[in-house]
């Protein structure tokens, strides 16, 4: 077995980062759908009301994931993407918590 960790462009591929978004999007309509009472005795104006506001509550979910998620991807250094991920990747290379429980000398 070998012990490859991903590259970071493994990570962050758009088709990927577009199925979150439309999750995200899905999940926030379904969420308003069930809050304002899509599945309850309604008249035809009524669910037409509950599924425009659904629909525009899943836009701005959809639209404000994929904002987010591309201004979490601009903290990433481009020079680091063919480099493997194997720690968190915000944290500086010297963090004085690195060390191991097993190596730590205070610990007997």
């Amino acid at each position: 077995m070998t012990d490859e960790h991903p590259t970071r462009r493994e990570l962050m591929k758009p088709v990927q980062l577009l199925g979150f978004a439309f999750g995200a999007a899905a999940f926030a309509g379904l969420i308003a759908l069930v809050a304002m009472g899509f599945f309850q005795n309604l008249d035809g104006a009524q669910r037409q009301h509950v599924v425009i506001v659904s629909l525009v509550v899943a836009g701005i979910a959809f639209i404000a994931t994929l904002v987010i998620m591309a201004l979490l991807m601009l903290a990433v250094d481009p020079a680091q993407m063919n480099r493997g991920v194997d720690k968190p990747v915000l944290l500086p290379e010297d963090q004085p918590g690195d060390s191991t429980p097993d190596a730590d000398p205070s610990r007997s």
